[in-house]
């Protein structure tokens, strides 16, 4: 059922694009549109994971910079039945995580530095199985494809703005297609765009859960999530609004309603049904960290240093 109504997400966010074209210029505006569409999809899908990591500052990490977080990524991948993705850290004090790249065998999956000092390895392992269910179900590509769509769609409503209103175009609705292209239709798109990212994000959870083989591992890690994103500001991301819809929390400050224009579930809500796969009996197996080492994540970053483990905290949560 998610995968049906993320597809019928996506047609209307494509016939909304088409639909703008066409009240700005008529037939032709519409051929243009779907022209500009077809371009722009072309090359967030070669280059948008390049893009995004940049975006962030991303650098790339193996086995002997960042050994735990590596080797546990490799284990997840496993359970997933994946390839081995690509492996950033972000040097950034908020915790949080993304996925990014056009298939599983071009994936790529970052966590920040605030994630690997904040949480518990059994929770970096929560977080990081959500990513590589994002991976697994082709959502990295899909969100690209939205978030392209709905960027394309609000230039065109800028483009109205400046040419809509000209007598000599083949503009079919006048000045009220003028209006709708500039500020109906980017709203619309937002709301589709953001209706996609919540159906995703609910899915991936509960995958990511099952990879891990601990739903409540990924439960203590969203609670403490939004707690630090509460509180530490991310620049990276408040610079490229477009890109928050890819965290696991929204990192933008002043996001927390889960209502029609939040790009993520209330976390509360996405916790309480963590709580019930934990309850229905869903556990066990999954990613076990090495028992003479449960500490959290240490790494020499390319930013130099190498951070020392801190003592175990064990996962907190509502549950208790």
């Amino acid at each position: 059922m998610n995968y049906f109504r993320t597809a019928m997400l996506l047609a209307a966010m494509t016939a909304l694009f088409m639909g703008i074209g066409y009240m700005i210029g008529g037939q032709s505006g519409m051929m243009i549109a779907l022209m500009i569409a077809a371009a722009m999809n072309v090359f967030s899908y070669w280059n948008s994971d390049k893009m995004v990591l940049k975006m962030h500052h991303a650098q790339e990490v193996d086995e002997r910079t960042a050994p735990e977080l590596f080797r546990m990524i490799r284990q997840l991948s496993a359970n997933a039945d994946l390839p081995m993705p690509k492996v950033y850290l972000i040097n950034n004090p908020q915790p949080n995580a993304f996925a990014t790249g056009r298939n599983p065998q071009n994936a790529a999956v970052a966590a920040t530095t605030g994630l690997l000092d904040m949480l518990t390895m059994e929770e970096v392992a929560g977080v990081m199985a959500h990513e590589l269910a994002h991976v697994k179900n082709h959502d990295t590509l899909i969100m690209t494809i939205t978030a392209t769509l709905a960027g394309a769609i609000s230039m065109l409503g800028n483009f109205a703005f400046f040419f809509g209103g000209n007598r000599d175009n083949n503009n079919p609705f006048g000045f009220v297609g003028v209006l709708v292209a500039m500020i109906v239709a980017p709203m619309a798109a937002m709301l589709v765009q953001m209706a996609i990212s919540r159906t995703r994000e609910y899915a991936a959870d509960r995958m990511g859960a099952e990879i891990c083989g601990q739903p409540l591992w990924l439960a203590s890690a969203l609670s403490k999530i939004a707690g630090g994103v509460e509180r530490i500001h991310n620049p990276d991301a408040e610079h490229n609004p477009a890109t928050a819809h890819m965290f696991i929390i929204n990192p933008l400050s002043g996001e927390r309603m889960d209502n029609l224009f939040s790009t993520h579930p209330n976390t509360a809500n996405r916790i309480a049904e963590l709580q019930k796969l934990a309850n229905a009996g869903l556990g066990g197996g999954g990613y076990a960290p090495r028992q003479e080492a449960p500490q959290r994540a240490s790494f020499d970053g390319p930013w130099g240093g190498a951070r020392q483990p801190s003592k175990p905290q064990r996962p907190k949560g509502p549950w208790g």
